[in-house]
């Protein structure tokens, strides 16, 4: 199991972030995970292995003006 803001969420093995995006954020929202004191961008998630009892904060990508 892992958590993802704060929620459980089941985890597999040879979990990737770009498998955990795609399953919990399919719009691509989000720009930057937060694991284990770690920032991971979008261009890492493919090569990002998500470990069992990993705590991941999500970060949003926000513009504005």
């Amino acid at each position: 199991m892992i958590e993802v803001d704060g929620k459980p969420h089941p985890w597999r093995e040879d979990l990737t972030l770009a498998q955990l995006m795609g399953e919990i954020d399919p719009r691509q929202e989000i720009a930057v995970v937060k694991m284990g004191g770690r920032l991971v961008s979008r261009p890492n998630y493919a090569t990002t292995r998500v470990p069992d009892g990993a705590v991941l904060r999500l970060i949003p990508l926000v513009a504005g003006g």
